[in-house]
């Protein structure tokens, strides 16, 4: 014990191998916003979809990426270990990427795949590494999670910049193409710091992955050579994204009820006389379902927001016209500059007997949401004779965005790690990502009504497109209002259910 909490703790307080993970993510992150930033754009301008089409594609997409995880985080817990799925993972990304350069619809999709499976491996695992540097009820682990936010949004500003800027001015394939060194680069400092998270448990191949199933092959490598045998099965759902209903729904009411047989298990090994850890797992469903609300909502970033910002905003800024893409830097932006500010405040806050609880948490940062996209109707009388609003408009929406997110994401992944059993985290971990699975695909349907075209298929001119924009956005911010005061006065019977879980 001594020798492990010398290893895990570090001068500053955090540790060892946060760094090492921070950095590792960080590259992740500008391979999958430099992909996420783009497309799109890239499905509108150069394959030539409509707006319906591209938002239900990008829906479908990004839905099976936050869904990979609940296959790639049960896979590391049975067999792979957390180390090796997250190489796995990052070398099925770094090729995902390359596959696009191609420039056809084929190659686009089929790379596509390849990025589904590999962040599959990658995402769930690297933030379950994260949780186990720290030992139970450590107070650091909320900071530290914020901490290794903070690496995801770096990575994510580099994306919306320079992969933004590279992309739309000398060409979609140069942007992809530098998406996909970004991840070699990510697999090169995990790899290259493996000792220094080396105290985390979990890590190694587990004794059923290294059995032999198949003559002298084992289940490790079974599992890697299966994993490309999903890159079609991608590709078909992208395309036939209609079956994507069925799925998550099915794949919901599976890890729900899982998540709840496990709480149940565990009481029972422990003996439990009160139903801790099924509570615990009702309360994790109950928080899942409040993250599809935010998500889908906030996703509309990569899709409604940035055609938005390409017909509806001057993007004009001292004679240089930002691209349209770009826009979305203002999100990573935020959440760097106000970042460290709420690491150090959730501590202080919890020193003095001041900090919210997470309801709470969840609550406010809905409701910051909400102001968000209402932020789109104060704007609507400063529209310009083209129709177009200022950039002050996504500086303020991004903004509240952003310090609603500060409230709800970084505190919902340490709180995955406490609230569920350790014998089952990286699959809670992978069920966390099927809400953002869920969200992102709902996000998509969401973006699909507020298309550049009218009921009757006719395109809208821009003073039709910004009133129907400004409607939805508008919308979507009163109803938020609404969801935010219903977790507001349920505080009580949510905090109950996590016994104690701060």
């Amino acid at each position: 014990m001594s020798d492990t909490s010398q290893t895990i703790v570090k001068k500053e307080g955090h540790p060892d191998g946060l760094m090492t993970l921070f950095f590792s993510e960080m590259w992740e992150r500008f391979c999958y916003y430099g992909m996420r930033t783009l497309l799109t754009l890239y499905l509108v301008k150069s394959l030539m979809k409509g707006d319906a089409e591209a938002s239900l594609i990008y829906g479908a997409y990004t839905g099976l990426i936050y869904a990979a995880p609940i296959l790639g985080g049960r896979m590391a817990d049975r067999f792979l270990g957390y180390r090796y799925a997250v190489l796995l993972g990052a070398v099925m990304m770094a090729i995902g990427e390359f596959l696009i350069l191609g420039g056809t619809e084929n190659m686009l999709l089929i790379g596509m795949g390849a990025l589904i499976v590999g962040n599959g491996y990658f995402k769930a695992n690297i933030s379950t590494i994260v949780g186990k540097l720290y030992r139970e009820n450590d107070p650091r682990r909320d900071s530290g999670f914020t901490i290794f936010y903070i690496g995801i949004n770096i990575g994510a500003l580099l994306a919306t910049t320079l992969v933004a800027y590279v992309g739309e001015t000398y060409g979609f394939k140069y942007g992809f193409g530098l998406a996909g060194i970004g991840m070699l680069a990510g697999f090169a400092i995990f790899y290259a710091g493996r000792n220094n998270y080396a105290a985390a448990e979990g890590l190694n191949f587990t004794e059923a992955g290294l059995k032999k199933v198949l003559g002298p092959i084992n289940m490790v490598q079974v599992i890697t050579i299966g994993s490309l045998a999903l890159i079609p099965l991608c590709y078909i759902l992208i395309m036939k994204n209609e079956l994507m209903d069925y799925i998550l729904l099915g794949l919901f009411a599976y890890i729900a009820i899982s998540m709840i047989m496990a709480g149940i298990k565990e009481d029972k090994t422990l003996g439990n006389e009160v139903a801790i850890w099924r509570d615990r797992m009702i309360a994790l469903i109950i928080f899942m379902i409040i993250n599809i609300t935010f998500w889908a909502c906030f996703e509309q970033a990569g899709t409604s927001l940035t055609l938005f910002a390409d017909r509806n905003v001057d993007r004009m800024i001292f004679g240089w016209e930002m691209p349209a893409s770009m826009t979305q830097f203002f999100n990573p932006f935020f959440i760097i500059t106000f970042g460290s500010i709420f690491s150090v405040m959730w501590i202080k806050l919890s020193k003095i007997g001041k900090n919210p609880s997470i309801p709470m948490k969840f609550a406010l940062g809905i409701f910051q949401l909400a102001l968000g996209f209402l932020v789109t109707l104060v704007a609507l009388p400063f529209a310009n004779e083209a129709f177009q609003v200022p950039i002050l408009t996504l500086v303020f929406l991004y903004m509240l965005h952003t310090t609603g997110e500060l409230f709800l994401s970084p505190i919902g992944l340490s709180m995955v790690t406490k609230l569920s059993p350790q014998s089952f985290s990286g699959t809670a971990m992978g069920a966390w990502f099927l809400s953002f699975a869920i969200a992102n695909y709902i996000g998509g349907k969401i973006a699909a009504m507020t298309g550049g075209h009218g009921d009757d298929g006719v395109a809208l001119t821009l003073e039709e497109g910004l009133a129907k924009y400004t409607e939805i956005f508008s919308t979507i911010g009163y109803v938020l209002l609404g969801i935010a005061l219903v977790i507001a006065i349920f505080n009580k019977p949510l905090k109950k259910l996590m016994h104690g879980v701060e």
